[in-house]
């Protein structure tokens, strides 16, 4: 499967938002898309009009799953970029225990 980078700007407006989509974004990852998409990491940021934005990290058949799981997850998708290479210089400096509710 193919890496991609999925960029969602202004999003939601509270966190409360963004849990329901990390709640669908899972179900449909795991329920509906098993085995053609794989939700690997996502980093939340405030954007400049301060809703919530977020950019995920993918793991998919091609660009298309990625769409089709964000159009049955109800989630927004300004832009889907393949990752050709992952260069890591340091582990993050916050780590996260993965729950349904971080997207």
């Amino acid at each position: 499967m193919q890496s991609y980078l999925v960029l969602r700007r202004n999003a939601w407006f509270a966190g409360v938002d963004l849990e329901r989509a990390a709640s669908r974004s899972s179900r449909v990852t795991n329920e509906e898309m098993a085995g053609r998409v794989r939700w690997i990491r996502t980093y939340v940021c405030t954007e400049e009009d301060g809703s919530l934005g977020s950019v995920c990290v993918y793991q998919a058949q091609d660009a298309e799953a990625v769409a089709e799981h964000a159009r049955r997850a109800g989630l927004g998708c300004d832009a889907i970029l393949p990752i050709v290479r992952t260069v890591v210089i340091a582990d993050d400096p916050i780590a996260f225990e993965a729950t349904e509710t971080n997207s």
